[in-house]
């Protein structure tokens, strides 16, 4: 497949003469990858460098590592079954994306370990025990939300004069997302920001949001990024367009498709960290041993060409503070 290709590619091109040999000579590992959304997509950066990461620790595709691929687009319900379908073909570890994904991955694919990302917080969520020492078969790399939902909100008011309202976007059905949209509304109630609460459980709910925002404009729309959001990312931007309304987003994906700002780590970077940690993992470590890491890079991007669509006239200061730029 077309895709399989280009991962093969992409890895060989990392391939580092100290690449660590640590795995059995001859062994062929069997990876699994289970996400709620497409397999094309933002979260593409995340996955790219997994494999760039895998083979710089001497695991490579189609040399001694075989990718299984389980994608729901959308259809969440398919997850536990697509996560008991990875544990009989017998794969290693399972490498999760989103929260829906990582409970199915550790309630239908017990006794196989499984590293999770983009999930929230893991313990409040109760994927793991604890941080340092997660326990059962899970770890992989934690988010900070409290503190990026008040640097998110932060940056919207010195992006909109007389910032008041922030419609916020969410998951109300992915407890991760729902436990990172509180501490958005816990971090505007500090910022003196009234919320419009947009939760959303299907696509059809978007319209309903999209309706919401019309009869009550807010001044900017803060979306939080899981599988359904980010499967109908086009329509929130599109609507945010038409009605010039100023967007804050987690990934630099969706500013690049038009979003205006977006602040959050770098999904590069998890992905690597995602890698050292399949690597720990695929050398006999335990998952329950691993302590769980969190994000150390974050970046700040900005659509120059969209702040000018929405007649937004950016202070330069802000503009400064950008790690890219889009123009």
């Amino acid at each position: 497949m077309r895709r399989r290709e280009f991962l093969g590619a992409l890895a060989a091109m990392f391939v580092l003469p100290h690449a660590v040999q640590a795995q059995r000579p001859g062994k062929t590992y069997r990876i699994g990858l289970l996400s709620g959304a497409t397999a094309i997509g933002p979260l593409d950066a995340r996955s790219k460098s997994l494999v760039a990461g895998l083979a710089q620790r001497g695991f490579f595709e189609g040399r001694n590592l075989i990718f299984e691929q389980r994608w729901a687009d959308g259809q969440f319900d398919q997850l536990d079954a697509m996560a008991a379908g990875l544990t009989a073909a017998k794969v290693d570890v399972i490498v999760t994306f989103g929260y829906p994904a990582a409970l199915a991955a550790k309630t239908s694919a017990k006794g196989t370990p499984v590293v999770i990302s983009g999930a929230g917080d893991p313990v409040a969520t109760g994927l793991v025990e604890g941080l340092s020492r997660p326990g059962g078969n899970v770890t992989g790399v934690t988010e900070v939300s409290t503190e990026l939902s008040a640097k998110r909100l932060e940056i919207l008011r010195d992006a909109v004069p007389n910032l008041r309202i922030v419609a916020m976007l969410w998951n109300a059905a992915d407890l991760g997302m729902t436990l990172r949209y509180r501490a958005a509304e816990d971090a505007a109630r500090v910022l003196g920001i009234k919320v419009q609460t947009l939760g959303v459980r299907e696509p059809n709910d978007f319209d309903e949001a999209f309706a919401a925002m019309t009869r009550q404009r807010p001044d900017a729309i803060l979306m939080v990024s899981d599988s359904l959001t980010v499967l109908n990312r086009k329509r929130v931007v599109e609507f945010a367009a038409v009605n010039r309304l100023p967007t804050i987003f987690e990934t630099a994906a969706l500013v690049r498709e038009g979003g205006l700002m977006s602040y959050g780590p770098n999904q590069g970077a998890i992905g690597d960290r995602v890698a050292e940690l399949v690597a720990h993992i695929l050398r006999g470590e335990r998952p329950a041993d691993l302590p769980l890491e969190m994000p150390t890079r974050f970046e700040f991007v900005i659509n120059l060409k969209t702040a000018k669509a929405l007649g937004l006239n950016l202070q330069p200061a802000l503009i400064d503070r950008a790690d890219e730029l889009i123009e």
